[in-house]
């Protein structure tokens, strides 16, 4: 394993729109993320890092397995971030043992790379959102397949089940799904404590505000779910996915600075 002060040359992440970076656009426009923001920090200390995201929004675990991990491979990397299971999670149809097989295959091939693997899971959705709480019974469950494999290959786990920082929505953006720019932020320097630098406290709460009248409340619900739910139900029924016809941003290992 990776010990804090080595430093690695080669990062390449692996996974959906959480590791894409949606919710979180750049000056220029352009989506960064935890992941951007995580090289960022570790070329600081050792400017040599070349880093790879070939994480595409929309993917399941059987997909960035299939369609990730072998790119993966090829550019060599001695640090791979993996984050899924959060778009299986929402399909009607749910296989954990199919899942917990696909994650195996991908985390057994990454591993015999020799880099250093994380694996980053989810908090719990009912926490923030009642809509989500279907949902929590198998991201449970995936949370321990998780633990379960990366305890086989000796990866590292960056758990957010039990910190109810992010339970504030001023760490999600207005589609309520993914983190906005203060939340890939958060979520970067709990990566970065995982891989034994210094990173600040992730988990301090935001500063108290006056909690919104029930009349806001409402009204950014009805916005919500004619802008982001509806749109999202359609892709649902019609079988499309948000990651249709997308390519990864960083499909090559490039230096960050």
């Amino acid at each position: 394993m990776e010990v804090a002060g080595m430093g690695w040359q080669r990062y390449v992440a692996l996974g959906d729109s959480f590791t894409e970076g949606i919710g979180d656009p750049g000056p220029d426009g352009r989506d960064r993320g935890w992941a951007d923001r995580l090289a960022h920090a570790l070329a600081a200390d050792d400017p040599l890092l070349r880093y790879a995201n070939l994480a595409i929004r929309g993917r399941r675990v059987a997909q960035i397995v299939q369609e990730q991990v072998p790119k993966a491979r090829e550019l060599t990397p001695d640090l791979v971030s993996f984050a899924g299971g959060i778009n299986d999670a929402l399909r009607r149809r749910w296989d954990i043992a199919q899942l917990s097989e696909h994650l195996e295959v991908g985390i057994a091939a990454l591993a015999a790379t020799g880099a250093d693997i994380v694996i980053v899971t989810y908090g719990r959705p009912s926490s923030r959102s009642r809509m989500m709480g279907p949902v929590e019974g198998r991201l449970a469950q995936y949370r321990d397949v998780t633990y379960e494999v990366a305890g086989r290959y000796g990866c590292r786990v960056v758990d957010f089940w039990d910190h109810a920082v992010f339970d504030d929505p001023r760490f999600w953006s207005q589609d309520r799904l993914h983190l906005n720019s203060v939340g890939h932020q958060r979520v970067a320097m709990a990566v970065l404590e995982s891989l034994g630098r210094e990173a600040g406290d992730w988990t301090r709460p935001l500063p108290h505000v006056r909690p919104l009248s029930p009349v806001v409340k409402v009204g950014r619900d009805v916005t919500w779910a004619s802008k982001h739910l509806a749109p999202w139900i359609g892709r649902r029924v019609t079988g499309r996915s948000s990651g249709d016809g997308v390519c990864a941003k960083r499909p090559v290992l490039e230096p960050v600075l």
